[in-house]
């Protein structure tokens, strides 16, 4: 079991990495480098030796193996991003970047996306070097840059251009899962991630005739591009269940004692209460407008608009999802990917999900864990094209008062001190039956 430094440790890099301001606003504006020269630093303290790559100057990614026992098993990648996403010091309790340590609890940006798993990796690793600690599997460890954007600077430029890195990798393990979800009936829920939404971030141009703002004007841009959006985000999107979101909804519905009806899964996510969040999100495709852009002074009517919207789709349903966007655009107004990722799905029958499970159950016997469908995506879409086959598993023991799901790019992020030390443990004891 990890030992009292790791324990220490995990709440100290944690709250290290907070301090390293790793904001990535998009469009390439983000330093990753401080944080990848912390972990690869604590990484050669351990004995190993960590690779620092760049696809751009300072979007540092960091790269080690940790050899196994077994050089026939297939190996493990373990991974975590070093970026964040902006945070707006006026609306925080403490400043995002303090990695203020108040009351038990961690606090800043990354708390809980993801520098708390970056944390725990770097705290078992080291534990493992001052017990002589191997693993049967080799274990590949990555931190990576650019996943708050399109990952071009991070695991898209590994998977691509350094696949060698990951040789014999067959499944990946990072964010999100094995976290406490209390259900609103005194029952604790730990979901495991086995899938993930595909990825359609959308650009939306309506052309029309520019002219001035008093004439009439049939052929104007932002009225067709008005009634595409309205069209979008008032679809109703069919019903369609993944393995992992029946599986998800089965092991659910028998914990609440609710009889399943294939053809009413509205009715049963309603009985379900507190814990539909965990799956109402992903029995769908989505599309939802964020963004719109036209014009450029009120009495111009311009000949061009545009808006961005950001898609989601099932595995197995990106050609319905781009048959849908034909639909509801019309003929008056063209669309595109500015992002594209697929779709995963990974089996609850394997191994290593057997192996998850059973850590977090030796930890929290009172707990019950159940499959989940991430609603979003992580660095797995870019390693997918490895062949490796992503899990969500970021364990943490969460009070009833703490919405871990509400403080992913939300205010005064923060994560308790004792869910570090819950995590370590818990990934410990996976890595180290892996």
């Amino acid at each position: 079991m990890a030992d009292q430094q790791a324990l220490e440790e995990v709440v100290e890099f944690t709250s290290g990495l907070i301090r390293l301001d790793t904001t990535n606003r998009g469009g390439g504006d983000c330093q990753e480098r401080p944080a990848a020269e912390y972990a690869a630093a604590r990484l050669a303290e351990a004995g190993l030796e960590p690779t620092l790559l760049e696809r751009t100057k300072g979007r540092t990614n960091v790269v080690a193996r940790i050899e196994g026992t077994d050089p026939s098993a297939d190996a493990l990648l373990l991974h975590g991003h070093l970026d964040v996403v902006p945070a707006e010091v006026r609306d925080w309790s403490v400043h995002p970047f303090s990695g203020e340590i108040r009351d038990g609890v961690v606090w800043g940006r990354g708390a809980v996306d993801m520098k708390n798993m970056d944390a725990m990796i770097l705290a078992v690793v080291r534990d493992w070097a001052r017990h002589g600690v191997r693993p049967r599997r080799d274990i590949v460890v990555a931190f990576t840059a650019d996943e708050e954007a399109s990952a071009e600077d991070g695991s898209g430029f590994l998977a691509d251009q350094h696949p060698g890195l990951f040789e014999g990798c067959t499944e990946g393990v990072s964010e999100s899962g094995a976290f406490t979800f209390h259900d609103g009936s005194g029952r604790e829920l730990y979901p495991i991630a086995a899938g993930e939404r595909g990825t359609g971030w959308l650009k939306l141009t309506a052309r029309g005739r520019a002219g001035h703002g008093s004439k009439v004007n049939h052929e104007n841009a932002v009225t067709r591009l008005a009634a595409a959006v309205t069209r979008i985000g008032e679809h109703e999107w069919p019903l369609r269940l993944t393995p992992t979101v029946r599986a998800a909804l089965t092991e659910l519905a028998a914990l609440h004692g609710i009889e399943t009806d294939p053809a009413d899964v509205d009715g049963l996510l309603e009985k379900l209460g507190p814990a539909a969040k965990l799956v109402e999100s992903t029995v769908r495709n989505s599309a939802n407008p964020t963004m719109l852009d036209a014009g450029y002074k009120l009495n111009v009517i311009p000949g061009e608009a545009v808006a961005y919207v950001d898609g989601r789709y099932l595995f197995g349903a990106e050609d319905e999802f781009r048959a849908t966007l034909d639909l509801l655009t019309g003929p008056d107004v063209e669309w595109e990917f500015q992002h594209r990722e697929v779709a995963l799905q990974a089996p609850l029958d394997s191994v290593t999900y057997a192996r998850m499970r059973a850590a977090v159950e030796e930890f929290a016997p009172e707990g019950h864990v159940v499959p989940y469908c991430m609603s979003g995506g992580t660095d797995a879409k870019q390693f997918s094209r490895l062949g490796i086959t992503g899990y969500g598993f970021t364990p943490l023991k969460l009070p009833k008062d703490y919405d871990y799901q509400a403080l992913f790019h939300g205010v005064d992020e923060r994560v308790p001190v004792e869910a570090l030390h819950f995590g370590v443990r818990v990934l410990d004891r996976f890595l180290r039956s892996a």
